[in-house]
């Protein structure tokens, strides 16, 4: 598991939790980050917010630059 990998599922997917969202790590392919977000997070209208939060996030806490690609998917029971 890489850095950033781990830097999401440890520190802010718990805060993402806490209201009601939920972030999954896809990929790191070079700087371009690829996350999936659920829960609340799949209907938010400011989703862009907490994606320039997790870029300056990253950039803060692990010293990477990085472009969050943010995909939506709906709760596991409204994807059939």
């Amino acid at each position: 598991m890489n850095r950033v990998q781990s830097y999401v599922e440890n520190v802010l997917q718990p805060k993402i939790q806490g209201d009601g969202g939920w972030v999954e790590f896809v990929s790191l392919d070079g700087d371009n980050l690829t996350l999936v977000f659920r829960g609340e997070c799949s209907k938010c209208l400011i989703l862009d917010r907490c994606v320039d939060w997790i870029e300056q996030q990253i950039k803060s806490d692990l010293n990477k630059t990085v472009i969050v690609t943010a995909v939506r998917k709906k709760p596991y029971f409204q994807d059939v």
